[in-house]
């Protein structure tokens, strides 16, 4: 197929947008409060699951594939979600059904995690042996994934279709994303941090699910009425314009053989952008891959390293590893803080220095903050313990610290590369809840890579986290030299930028 060709196929698929007037950032505001109420969530997910998914008996060098749901979800879920989002002629709109639906299985998906225990003692499970609460817990975790990845999607393609091709609405939409995720990690972490949840929730403690778990599964009931809350306020602030049918097909002197049209429409917009991309988004792709390997052993194991390798707990022990735990937590809170500041100057950043360069400088970053936990980790394990078996204090300082710092490189990987892709991928003539797909293919096939290789390569290494995160500071660095090498200066598209 020629590209005049593949021009035309474009213009045949691309989704007819309702017009619409220009939306005030006060709404857009309100519509981007829903990923505060996921990102709470997710924070909980990201801060106490690793370690309690080995309290009930999975092994750390197994833990990081309890996680693999989540990319292998993201490879189907959130490209099929974008095209049939793009395409949706519910009265509610393309993308809020979507959206609510998705909140709902989270709700549903945290009950059944905060639950596990209790429900596998039901069905037979006893004090020793837990078979059947890791079969309800990974259910459950697995279902978490699959909604986070059907509504993520559908959250970011409803601020691209409410900026339009405005880039820099685009990019301000995306950075009161970035925001109230940045709200909802501060929220989800320090909630994560705190021990105390059972006693405010007392009938949370059971028989099988002691206090750390009873503290897991408080936090949880916390989540869900967030989620509540930040999803109605996103829906209602959002008032979309329903998609009808005559914009979502075209008519029959345009598109002969209607039904074998929209079949092969469907298949050249799942795998045909991969074969006709233009240089730039190939480069803001490999960049996200490259970015995501290093992030992903992080977010996998960020508070199992301050537990294991700096308090030098064990997940089955009730003292150091779960104080370490609360201790990354709390990390990962002043993380959340940097990453809403960082959110907030954003703007400024990219159009004084450039996109590409703010991208690339904040990688290297992230790179130099892995290589300085290697060398904690070393530290930790040379020094002798201070008084109650903890570790000395500038230990844990050291650590905090680096764990705050990269909240300004987490900031730039949750706005930037949206951004870049939304402005550019129009050319294509996908709707954005297919594009935002497409850029997740970039994310989460780096994270089965991870996912599938981190645990038997730290295990191979005495059982760490070490090797996972010297991978990680690798990927980083490069992702960084190629961002800031290859990658246009800003957002908007310059045609034959990049060949």
């Amino acid at each position: 197929m020629t590209r005049p060709e593949i021009e035309v196929q474009a213009q045949r698929t691309r989704v007819r947008t309702p017009t619409r007037s220009k939306v005030p950032l006060k709404r857009l505001f309100r519509v981007a409060s829903v990923a505060c109420g996921i990102q709470f969530g997710w924070a909980l997910q990201l801060s106490l699951l690793t370690p309690y998914v080995q309290e009930l008996g999975i092994p750390h060098a197994w833990a990081s594939l309890v996680w693999l749901c989540g990319p292998l979800s993201g490879l189907l879920v959130q490209p099929l979600v974008g095209h049939m989002s793009d395409r949706c002629t519910s009265r509610f709109g393309r993308r809020r059904p979507f959206i609510i639906v998705g909140a709902a299985s989270i709700v549903v998906a945290v009950l059944i995690i905060g639950h596990a225990a209790d429900i596998g003692r039901i069905v037979g499970d006893t004090a020793e042996s837990r078979p059947r609460a890791i079969v309800a817990f990974v259910l459950g975790f697995w279902l978490l994934d699959v909604a986070n990845n059907m509504t993520q999607g559908p959250c970011r393609a409803l601020l691209a279709d409410l900026t339009g091709m405005d880039q820099r609405r685009t990019r301000i939409a995306n950075a009161y994303f970035s925001l109230f995720m940045a709200v909802g990690n501060v929220l989800g972490f320090a909630t994560g941090s705190y021990s105390g949840w059972f006693t405010i929730f007392p009938f949370t403690v059971t028989s099988s699910c002691s206090v750390n778990c009873a503290n897991l599964k408080s936090a949880f009931f916390i989540a869900i009425a967030f989620i509540a809350f930040t999803t109605y306020v996103s829906i209602s602030a959002a008032l979309e314009l329903p998609l009808s049918s005559s914009n979502s097909a075209h008519s029959a002197d345009e598109r002969p053989n209607e039904s074998h049209r929209d079949q092969e429409a469907f298949l050249w917009e799942m795998f045909g952008p991969f074969r006709y991309l233009t240089g730039p988004i190939r480069i803001i792709l490999i960049v996200t891959a490259l970015t995501w390997i290093g992030w992903f052993p992080f977010l996998l194991f960020d508070t199992d390293w301050m537990g294991r390798e700096i308090y030098r707990g064990k997940p089955d022990e009730e003292n150091n590893y779960h104080i370490g735990v609360r201790m990354g937590s709390f990390g990962l809170m002043l993380n959340s803080v940097v990453l809403g500041l960082t959110s907030v100057v954003m703007e400024k950043l990219c159009k004084k220095w450039g996109a590409g360069l703010v991208w690339g400088i904040s990688n290297i970053l992230m790179s130099m903050c892995f290589v300085t936990m290697l060398i904690i980790s070393r530290l930790a394990a040379n020094m002798e313990f201070t008084r109650d078996n903890y570790p000395p204090d500038g230990i844990i300082i050291a650590a905090l610290l680096v764990f705050t710092v990269l909240g300004a490189p987490l900031a730039v990987t949750y706005s930037v590369p949206y951004a870049m892709i939304a402005t550019r991928i129009e050319s294509l003539g996908l709707g954005q809840g297919l594009s935002m797909g497409v850029l997740n293919l970039a994310i989460v096939i780096p994270q089965v890579v991870v996912s599938v290789g981190s645990g038997p390569l730290d295990q191979l290494f005495g059982g760490g986290n070490s090797p996972s995160f010297a991978v990680a500071a690798v990927a980083a660095f490069a992702s960084g030299l190629v961002a800031i090498l290859a990658l246009p200066q800003s957002y908007a598209q310059k045609p034959r930028a990049i060949i």
